[in-house]
């Protein structure tokens, strides 16, 4: 429940100074009162790596004075952490959709279930509550977020921290006037038919780009990363010299449909959004080389992404909420890099190993969801580096045998049985070489396999009644060719007449 470094750094910096939230235990004969939960003294612990290379990148958070107004900005998640403790985990994503479907049934009066009672019903109503609550406080912490880095920034240009906090920053200050005219001096630069080939607005706090930018003609380079973007106006479908895009750390919600027709584009970064879904436009920017869109909510990616984005080089999927890939994902034939770590992938297309130019994998932390992998896994010849840790994997395909290319393997955090751990702790190598050998020793057993079953098929073949009938005239032919030749052939003429001229 606790934000991740990864993606709410600060965030979490500031919580983990706060009292620890271990579940509370109510006194003996006393309720447990969830708006006042008791107060826990925190538990001396060394700093992570990550928090000493924020502290290095904001040298504020050393004062007390700023970590004290961060403490305040965040009450509010504080709280709602509290309160997600004592309602428990997450529920399960297969268990929230059933609930969900049951109740739609039981609105539009379908008989689902006869034995559905009114307490079932109440308890798949808890279960979609417990699911949007858990949604609630997401959006929660990336507000947080960007609260905290406004208060940090307000630290460090010396204004009053609380002024800062209750500052409504709807009004544009002097900085967002300047933001203004920078804006306003580029679309007239392009209307009076200057060349404009590059805009980059880069951390300006924009939260409106104008329609006008989609008529910048010439324009080939777009960054409008670290805003307060919510919306990318449908202009930008106009800009078809467009070659980079970036739009990551803003605040969109979707993308438009026109960006299907950025023909040129090589390469989009929509990283770090509340971004649920890519739409499917997006598989017509066949020139795309890279696309980054780690850190949103998405749950799926486009059905037919994978046959029309034959150029993508690199993906970036990781930190969202997607349980599987489509299989057309398994013809992106010049696929180098796919990163999808930290997902709820439940596995891979069992096509996987048609991605021929696939070097780099990471899938680790999928955690319970991902327990194996396909066979063809092993067919991924040109794979360097694979991370599959932080997952729930038993065994390796033997197939993995084949992957001798392979320089970086980890496999740390899954209960493998096979290879087994002795053989895992001593690297890669090691793993290459035991895989190799079952996979040789499966090749003979096919093999062996192979022989035994046509020596089986002949044998049964030699049995059948026609083959029987075949051999038995075969037999008779020879008895009686040999009788007739002892009838005929056993003595000779001379003889015969000798004897009877005896006789007369």
């Amino acid at each position: 429940m606790d934000p991740a470094p990864q993606s709410h750094p600060i965030l979490s910096y500031v919580l983990s100074r706060l009292p620890t939230l271990s579940k509370p235990r109510p006194a003996a004969g006393g309720d447990f009162d969830i708006e006042q939960p008791p107060v826990h003294t925190p538990s001396p612990r060394s700093p992570s790596v990550g928090e000493f290379e924020l502290v290095e990148r904001m040298p504020g958070l050393r004062h007390a004075s700023v970590l004290h107004a961060m403490t305040r900005a965040v009450a509010d998640v504080a709280a709602a952490r509290s309160a997600l403790q004592e309602l428990g985990p997450r529920p399960d994503h297969e268990l929230v959709d059933s609930s969900r479907a049951l109740i739609a049934a039981a609105a539009a009066g379908d008989v689902v279930a006869p034995r559905v009672t009114e307490e079932d019903l109440e308890a798949c109503r808890t279960v979609v509550r417990l699911e949007e609550t858990h949604d609630n406080y997401e959006v929660l912490l990336q507000e947080a977020e960007g609260r905290l880095e406004k208060v940090y920034r307000s630290a460090m240009e010396g204004r009053d921290l609380e002024e800062a906090e209750g500052k409504d920053e709807s009004a544009p200050g002097a900085e967002g006037v300047a933001v203004q005219e920078e804006v306003v001096a580029v679309l007239k630069q392009a209307e009076e038919g200057k060349p404009v080939e590059s805009v980059l607005l880069v951390d300006r706090q924009l939260r409106y780009l104008p329609e006008a930018f989609g008529r910048i003609l010439g324009l080939r380079v777009l960054d409008v990363s670290h805003n307060q973007l919510q919306v990318i106006p449908d202009a930008i479908g106009g800009l078809e010299h467009l070659e980079e895009l970036r739009l990551a750390s803003n605040a969109l919600v979707s993308l438009p449909d026109t960006v299907g027709f950025l023909s040129n584009l090589k390469i989009l970064n929509v990283s770090t959004n509340k971004l649920r879904t890519l739409p499917d436009s997006i598989s017509k920017c066949r020139s795309l080389v890279e696309l980054d869109a780690s850190y949103n909510g998405l749950t799926y990616l486009p059905t037919n992404i994978g046959y029309e984005l034959i150029n993508l080089r690199k993906l970036w999927v990781h930190m969202n909420k997607l349980r599987s890939f489509p299989s057309s994902i398994c013809e992106m034939q010049s696929l180098y890099l796919l990163d999808a770590h930290f997902n709820e992938l439940c596995g891979l297309p069992s096509a996987i190993g048609k991605l021929s130019s696939l070097e780099i994998l990471n899938l680790s932390s999928n955690f319970s969801d991902m327990k194996e992998l396909p066979f063809s896994f092993g067919d991924l010849l040109n794979l360097r580096e694979v991370d599959l840790s932080n997952n729930q994997i038993h065994a390796l395909p033997d197939s993995f045998g084949r992957l001798d290319k392979l320089e970086k393997l980890n496999l740390e955090q899954n209960p493998l049985s096979m290879p087994s751990a002795e053989v895992v702790k001593e690297g890669v190598e090691a793993v290459k070489e035991y895989m190799s050998k079952r996979w040789l020793d499966a090749l003979l057993e096919e093999e062996q396999r192979s022989m035994a079953e046509a020596a089986a098929a002949e044998s049964l073949q030699a049995s059948t009644p026609k083959a029987w009938l075949a051999r038995s005239v075969s037999w008779v032919s020879d008895v009686g060719g040999s009788f007739v030749g002892y009838v005929s052939g056993g003595q000779t003429k001379s003889e015969k007449d000798s004897i009877l001229d005896q006789q007369f």
